[in-house]
């Protein structure tokens, strides 16, 4: 019984160098470059330039 708790401390031990935590040293940046606007104003374009085109009544001049 006593060898095997000794064991399990040495073990404890051996391991507690193995594993580190610490926060970097500079801040975590995630750069998403995404332009999501450019193809939303195309497609509310589209459908608009179709809505006054099939209802011209809509919109007179």
């Amino acid at each position: 019984m006593r060898i095997a708790t000794v064991s399990i401390v040495f073990g404890m031990l051996l391991m507690s160098g193995c594993i580190s935590v610490k926060a970097p040293d500079k801040p975590i940046e995630i750069n998403l470059n995404v332009n999501i606007k450019q193809e939303v104003v195309v497609r509310l374009q589209k459908d608009a330039a179709d809505l006054i085109t099939s209802n011209p009544e809509l919109f007179p001049k």
